[in-house]
């Protein structure tokens, strides 16, 4: 009943602090902005409280850049630690990288290949947007390659007709649920 509470208001607030941005990044696409949800402290605290519902993990994966913000929050949330998923040449080597499709060519996520003892670990995935699947299904592969468990993912707002949850289902065991707060 509190995960339902909790989810219940972070769609209210969700549909009352997110803006609409007409053709950007280019024409013809509606961008749905999460700003000033986060901005805002009850916005941001409900949206952290219905992502961590449910979820008994020993790590969350942030995926750069918002999913730093909302993978850092989740994990204090869930008293344990973060692992920031970063898009290419931002770490120190050695990495371990995963190249992915995107609509605009490809793209690739590292995380450190030695300072993380990941075998085994249960990790959750969190990130704002779940569009085309590419980049939450490279993360899930990234982790895997490192020796993790997917346990979850879990985002603020799937975008209707990408077909991204399709992709993530297939970088992610079956038993592992796609959570998105909202869909639009």
């Amino acid at each position: 009943m509190v995960a339902l509470v909790s989810a219940q208001r972070a769609r209210s607030l969700i549909a009352a602090l997110s803006r609409d941005v007409p053709d950007f990044p280019s024409p013809g696409v509606l961008f749905r902005d999460l700003t000033p949800v986060l901005a805002d402290a009850a916005g941001f605290d409900a949206v952290v409280s219905a992502l961590s519902d449910g979820y008994a993990v020993d790590a969350v994966a942030g995926i750069d850049a918002r999913g730093f913000l909302l993978g850092g929050a989740v994990a204090q949330r869930l008293g344990v630690g973060v692992i920031a998923v970063r898009k290419t040449g931002k770490l120190p080597p050695p990495v371990l990288a995963c190249t992915y499709e995107m609509e605009y060519g490809t793209a690739t996520l590292e995380i450190p290949a030695d300072a993380l003892d990941l075998d085994g670990r249960r990790v959750l995935i969190v990130d704002d947007v779940l569009a085309t699947g590419g980049t939450i299904g490279a993360t899930a592969r990234l982790l895997t390659q490192a020796g993790a468990r997917v346990a979850g993912v879990a985002v603020v707002m799937e975008l209707d007709g990408m077909e991204g949850r399709a992709v993530v289902a297939g970088s992610v065991p079956d038993s592992v649920q796609v959570r998105a707060l909202v869909t639009g």
